[in-house]
């Protein structure tokens, strides 16, 4: 999203507020918001009485304290295409430690009705059956999701934004298609996370629990389908289709997910970029490169040094 384009289109920079300036544009059960910081301050309460799905556009945020029940969970930072969504009724503690007037903090949030959630989650229960680790698809209150924007999401929201903004004939139903797809992202992403924290307690008593749980301990091999469909006891045609349906996703790109958030969290412990690429499996550093660029949005080596420079 270019921030040029969007400062002229909006009418940013002439800001009604310095800190958490806001600009909303109201749609069917929900509503888009670009929210300004002009200054550093800390601790700006953020509240969300339905779920509010949150984009980093530009410049960077400390979160705290995510959900009043979680009370130990670490301060998080949120930068450039990164995806942060906030269950409802939930409140968040801001930091804005690099905000300016030349280059304030700028985010995207579109928050959602419950309603609309609900209605969703039983369409995709109709539709996909349940997740592996619950009993239908839903949004947990007390899971929250911190992640990555993959291409697919980072065109959505391009395509929401854009929605929102003009004036079509067929706006409302655009963005209906629009968020309907951004809630089922997100459930999907929910229910994957939880398969993938509990493959291990499961692996007995869920075959493709217990594939999935080989993959993640397996970073560094390769991916032999017929030991996994063994593993799962499946036959490949059904293993594939399991697979796609509950993880959204075919075996050989979860491990590359897998091994790319791997490589990041190495990369912050302090671990050089060769170190990284060879133990995971990688061949060669160009291809670990393009690997990391197309899920980070940056090669290896500079969020290496924004990590350990931070």
């Amino acid at each position: 999203m270019n921030n040029e384009a969007l400062v002229s289109r909006l009418g940013l920079s002439q800001p009604k507020k310095l800190i958490e300036n806001r600009v909303s544009f109201a749609g069917p059960d929900s509503e888009l918001s670009i929210y300004d910081t002009y200054l550093p301050a800390e601790k700006v309460l953020l509240h969300s009485s339905g779920l509010l799905y949150c984009g980093m556009i530009q410049g960077k945020k400390v979160l705290h304290g995510m959900h009043p029940q979680l009370q130990t969970l670490q301060s998080q930072e949120f930068i450039p295409h990164q995806s942060f969504v906030m269950s409802a009724n939930t409140s968040v503690a801001i930091d804005f430690p690099e905000a300016t007037m030349d280059k304030p903090t700028r985010c995207l949030t579109i928050e959602i009705s419950s309603e609309r959630i609900a209605l969703l989650a039983q369409q995709l229960d109709v539709k996909l059956g349940a997740p592996l680790t619950l009993d239908s698809w839903q949004l947990l209150s007390d899971k929250h999701l911190h992640t990555q924007h993959s291409e697919g999401t980072q065109m959505l929201l391009e395509r929401l934004f854009n929605c929102f903004v003009e004036n079509e004939n067929e706006r409302n139903l655009v963005i209906d298609f629009g968020v309907s797809e951004l809630v089922a992202r997100i459930l999907k992403h929910q229910a994957r996370d939880l398969a993938l924290a509990d493959s291990e307690a499961h692996s007995d008593n869920s075959g493709l629990q217990a594939a999935i749980h080989y993959i993640k301990t397996h970073l560094s091999e390769h991916l032999d389908i017929d030991v996994l469909c063994k593993i799962a006891c499946m036959s490949r045609s059904r293993f594939y289709q399991s697979f796609k349906q509950k993880l959204d996703c075919t075996p050989l790109a979860l491990q590359q997910q897998l091994r790319i958030e791997n490589a990041a969290e190495r990369l912050k412990a302090g671990e050089s970029v060769s170190q990284v690429c060879f133990s995971l499996g990688y061949a060669n550093l160009s291809h670990f490169n393009r690997r990391f660029q197309a899920q980070f949005n940056m090669p290896p080596s500079l969020y290496s040094r924004k990590n350990i420079s931070h």
